[in-house]
Parts: C-alpha cells; sequence; structure tokens
C-alpha cells in the first residue's frame, strides 16, 4: 500500500458536527419561503451541496427567485446557529493534531462550503492552528464538489502529489470529489448518521469506511509503517540481485 503524503480533511460532519445546525436554519427558511420540505427530506436533498447550486430546485418550490437578500439571511441565521451550538465531531480535534504531527504539518482542510463558515467553524473547536493557511473553499473554484477543484488545489499548495493524498469524507458528493482528484478517499461513517450508507460511501469510490473519528491516527499510522515496511522488503529484494 502506497503512503500517503498528506491528508485533506472535508469540514461539516467530518470535523465539525454542524450539519443537522445547517439543515434546520435551511429547512426552517425553505419553509417560510413555501416550500413544505420536512427535516428530514431537507438533510437527504442538501447534505453535501451548496445552497446555490441547487437554486433551480428551491425555486420551482417556492416560486420565488433565490436572491443575494435571501441568501445573506441564510448566511447569517446559519452562523448565529453554528456560534451557539456547533461542537467538534467526537475525537476530531485529537485526531487531527496527530494526523498533523505524523503528516510534518501537510495537512488542509478542504470544504464545499464558504470560506468564512469553515474558518470560524474550525476556530470555534480549536482546530484553526493545525489548519492555518490551509482552508480551501469550493465557493472559490471553478467548480465545488462532486468535481475535483478544491482536492486538487489543496494538494497543489502542500505540493502533494493527489494520488498520494487522503481524503476523508461524509458524504457521497465528496467521496466522488475526492476520487475524481485521484485521491484515496476513506469514508467516516459514524452510527448515528443517517445521510449516506456505508454501502453508498464505498459505492461513490471509498477505499473503505470507518465509524470513529479517534481511530483514523492508527489507521493512517499502520498504512505508513506497512509502506515503510514494503520499501524495506524491496531494497533487500534489490540487494540479493
Amino acid at each position: 500500500m502506497t503512503a500517503f503524503d498528506a491528508v485533506l480533511f472535508d469540514c461539516d460532519g467530518v470535523l465539525v458536527d454542524s450539519e443537522s445546525i445547517t439543515n434546520r436554519v435551511l429547512c426552517t427558511m425553505l419553509n417560510e419561503s413555501g416550500w413544505a420540505i420536512s427535516q428530514e427530506q431537507c438533510t437527504r436533498d442538501f447534505i453535501g451541496k451548496t445552497v446555490r447550486s441547487q437554486a433551480t430546485v428551491i425555486e420551482a418550490h417556492t416560486g420565488k427567485p433565490l436572491t443575494d437578500a435571501w441568501m445573506a439571511e441564510f448566511y447569517e441565521r446559519r452562523n448565529a446557529a453554528l456560534s451557539a451550538e456547533l461542537v467538534a465531531i467526537d475525537g476530531a480535534l485529537e485526531a487531527v493534531r496527530q494526523i498533523h504531527a505524523l503528516c510534518d504539518g501537510r495537512i488542509a482542510c478542504a470544504s464545499g462550503a464558504d470560506r468564512a463558515k469553515v474558518e470560524m467553524q474550525l476556530t470555534k473547536v480549536g482546530m484553526a492552528p493545525y489548519f492555518e493557511g490551509h482552508v480551501y473553499s469550493g465557493h472559490e473554484m471553478p467548480r465545488s464538489k462532486p468535481f475535483p477543484d478544491v482536492y486538487l488545489a489543496a494538494a497543489e499548495a502542500l505540493k502533494a502529489d493527489p494520488a498520494k493524498c487522503l481524503v476523508i469524507e461524509d458524504t457521497m458528493t465528496g467521496v466522488q470529489a475526492g476520487v475524481a482528484a485521484g485521491a484515496t478517499v476513506w469514508g467516516y461513517f459514524p452510527a448515528d448518521q443517517g445521510h449516506a450508507s456505508a454501502e453508498q460511501l464505498l459505492e461513490a469510490g471509498a477505499a473503505c469506511v470507518f465509524g470513529d473519528m479517534g481511530d483514523l491516527p492508527a489507521m493512517f499510522d499502520a498504512v505508513r509503517k506497512s509502506a515503510a515496511s514494503a520499501s524495506v522488503g524491496e531494497d533487500d529484494e534489490h540487494d540479493l540481485r
């Protein structure tokens, strides 16, 4: 197995427990705009996607244009709720700290969300120092997930071959983006997660799935040691020739 030179993390649902908060605010505002959508359907339809990318769908159900003013209000209400309620995914802060050390700092956060949200969330849960200078937003790319642009930008900035990058994702859209970038993707699938099954993450291209972020450093280190051992074995074979 190839050793990884860098680790690229998604943010929402991987590092921070934000998705239920954001979708609650979105669901409330869509209902206020005339779309009688349930929280469950809102989660299914919007998880892993930007609101603006679904403008046609929203406008079809509300009968109103998705205006900049509506989006500004959404961001304001969303950020207020996140500021009040956001917590880190269990085990994520320690996992990031350890992976940062194991990778000599070559980690990045590559999210489909807007930069202000990502940076605010990382700061709130104490992860910002580990990603300083290496936060990438799909809003700033030509295309957002499921296209690979944000992961390719992160890999390039870290001077890492995408084929030697490990991506951590929790949605089908994100997994598809990592695979399209040429990276290896591990799907995070906690037991209480409800928007994508482990089977769906694997079908989208994840090399494996795991359910506890606290397990990530040991999994990563095992791959690193296995690759190092294989390299030593290859050197020994050359010595015998």
